[in-house]
């Protein structure tokens, strides 16, 4: 199968099996993403393609893993991955499209984020998530940028270049998994293992961001990372965290500081404000569960809403 330029050859519009590319949406660390149009149905489709570097080792384990395990997932609230296909020097995976990620949206429409929206995407992403852990997969780099969402109000789930099938808790291999901003502190903090918390953390930080419009904690760094947790959340030790001072990278001189009101936004909304502080517990075998969070009386009458675009 050979690489088609269009008769214009200009490179704006190519042809990846029977998939014509339409436009660049997006490049991240793994990737460059198009969107692209099916010939055969004229609908849309999202190609995510990876270099291949033959002088190395081929197809990327980053690749090898999302696509083994987008192979078995199969849910409403995960991006579908259609096919792959290989083309010379790069792999091309075709995954369902959807309009923009949460990211853009945060970026673009802050005023769409309506109390019912912020609910629906939060129940959505917690049944993602509670599916994932159900099958033994942590996803380990939730952020807005890996949720896709449609105008119809569904947000889904996707980027599983990091995530890993484990038999749990897994150790550390390395502390390079989720995004800095949602970080759980736990591996901030080095512990040598890990199990479903990291996710659920990463869940309550994006919660609060759709519901403040802003991040949530911003870190530079991993210790102003660390820094801006305990700011908020206050600073950790063996009452508030059994076992904290054993973590590798816990220092007894980090500076004290009392936890504080979480701001006006979550603390207005009673069920969200208890829905985030039972998954934001500084100990990760006591924050809430995706599974049990679903059921949280914050979502008593959670539905569908489509965001106002």
């Amino acid at each position: 199968m050979q690489l088609k330029y269009s008769l214009e050859g200009d490179k704006i519009m190519q042809r990846v099996g029977v998939y014509d590319r339409v436009e660049k949406i997006g490049e991240g660390t793994y990737g460059v993403v198009y969107k692209a149009k099916d010939i055969r149905n004229h609908s849309y489709v999202a190609l995510k393609r990876i270099r291949l570097d033959s002088e190395t080792e081929g197809i990327p384990s980053t690749a090898m893993r999302e696509i083994s395990l987008l192979k078995d997932l199969k849910h409403h609230s995960i991006v579908e991955l259609f096919d792959v296909i290989i083309i010379e020097t790069s792999i091309y995976m075709v995954f369902e499209y959807l309009d923009m990620d949460l990211k853009k949206m945060l970026d673009r429409y802050k005023s769409s984020f309506t109390p019912m929206l912020v609910k629906s995407y939060m129940h959505q992403m917690l049944d993602a998530i509670a599916y994932c852990h159900l099958n033994r997969i942590l996803h380990r780099d939730l952020k807005p940028q890996n949720l896709l969402i449609d105008r119809e109000g569904h947000i889904k789930l996707a980027d599983f270049g990091l995530a890993r099938a484990v038999n749990f808790p897994i150790r550390v291999y390395t502390h390079e998994v989720v995004t800095l901003w949602y970080r759980a502190p736990e591996i901030l903090l080095g512990t040598k293992f890990y199990c479903v918390g990291v996710d659920t953390w990463s869940l309550g930080c994006i919660f609060a961001e759709m519901i403040l419009k802003r991040p949530l904690f911003p870190g530079d760094s991993e210790i102003d990372q660390l820094y801006k947790i305990f700011r908020q959340m206050g600073t950790p030790n063996e009452t508030t965290w059994p076992g904290v001072s054993h973590l590798s990278d816990y220092k007894k001189t980090f500076p004290y500081w009392e936890a504080q009101p979480l701001p006006n936004e979550i603390r207005h909304d009673l069920d969200a404000h208890s829905l985030f502080c039972e998954l934001m517990q500084y100990d990760p075998t006591k924050r809430l569960s995706p599974k049990n969070a679903m059921s949280h009386s914050y979502f008593d009458n959670v539905s569908l809403v489509p965001p106002a675009l």
